[in-house]
């Protein structure tokens, strides 16, 4: 069985792909690099430069690498930016999933593997939520990842197709130093910018009603994820279903939590600046994993200490490549 990771040059991807490889899964990658690392995607692992929304590349790969399996990583995914671009995001995220499960069906491929977020939910009534929590996004982003997995529950009555969605909630580590999270849009990295520049970090709104007023969110590490998803993948390979899986550790932790261990793994005190809320996010929710470690064995290992330690790694060594 191989399986084509579309976006499999970004973060994320690059984490999944070696994933798989341990697991003997063998894949291909499909990027355009608007956003992806060529470098990301190892020199055994064949590659793509393609963008989704373009059907005779995708099903020319499909068909040339006997791809049984696409997972569905390339996406547009800042909420902020979502509001600014809706358009854009619809465009990106709706009408590129549609070609790309159109192609699938003309090239025979009947498994797919979705990339689906915890923004799905909004803000929902309860901290803990499970799948079947009412989803109400509050993003464009939100809306377009709940769209995609309507397409695929859609697509499976009307075609054969094995399908599950996973519900990312929020990720962050790094699995090798080269593999570290770039994106400026996540608290993380956003902290180590500020604070290496000789910045204060912004808190985005301190009134929230949470424990300390600020946002609280579930953090899973990206090496955790990743086995996430090659659990998922062989099920797919194994039965015909369809399912939605939340992807957490299941404990909320909030900003100023974030703040403090960043401050203890990187040996640097610091204060923060108070910023607006941002749009579109909600005070607080957290998984309920158990749906996912009972029907797929899956459950997150690593703590919030080692995302941070392991993403700090990562940014330094990038600075010292650089310098």
């Amino acid at each position: 069985m191989t399986w084509m990771l579309t976006g499999g040059a970004g973060y994320i991807g690059a984490h999944i792909v070696a994933a798989f490889q341990r697991a003997g899964v063998p894949v291909v990658v499909l990027d355009d690099l608007s956003t992806g690392i060529r470098d990301n995607v190892p020199d055994e692992v064949p590659f793509v430069q393609a963008s989704i929304a373009d059907p005779a590349v995708v099903g020319a790969a499909l068909r040339g690498h006997g791809v049984t399996g696409v997972l569905h990583l390339a996406a547009k995914k800042a909420v902020g930016e979502s509001v600014a671009r809706p358009l854009h995001y619809w465009d990106e995220n709706v009408a590129g999933m549609r070609s790309l499960l159109q192609t699938c069906v003309d090239a025979g491929v009947d498994r797919v593997l979705f990339s689906s977020s915890a923004a799905v939910y909004g803000n929902p009534p309860v901290d803990r939520v499970t799948e079947d929590t009412a989803t109400a996004p509050m993003s464009p982003y939100g809306e377009t990842k709940l769209a995609g997995e309507w397409m695929l529950r859609d697509l499976a009555v009307a075609a054969p197709l094995r399908w599950a969605a996973l519900r990312y909630f929020n990720v962050a580590g790094s699995g090798a130093p080269e593999l570290g999270d770039r994106s400026v849009a996540n608290l993380i990295p956003m902290t180590f910018e500020a604070i290496t520049a000789g910045r204060n970090p912004q808190l985005f709104g301190d009134d929230y009603d949470t424990r300390d007023g600020s946002c609280v969110r579930d953090y899973i590490h990206v090496v955790d994820l990743a086995e996430a998803h090659v659990a998922a993948a062989q099920r797919l390979d194994a039965e015909d279903t369809g399912e939605i899986y939340n992807v957490g550790r299941g404990e909320g932790v909030t900003v100023k939590e974030v703040f403090d261990t960043v401050r203890g793994v990187t040996g640097q005190d610091f204060v923060y600046d108070v910023a607006a809320r941002r749009p579109g996010d909600p005070a607080a929710y957290f998984a309920d994993p158990a749906k996912i470690r009972s029907q797929l064995g899956w459950a997150a290992r690593l703590h919030l200490a080692d995302m941070v330690r392991t993403a700090w790694d990562s940014w330094q060594s990038r600075a010292l490549g650089a310098s």
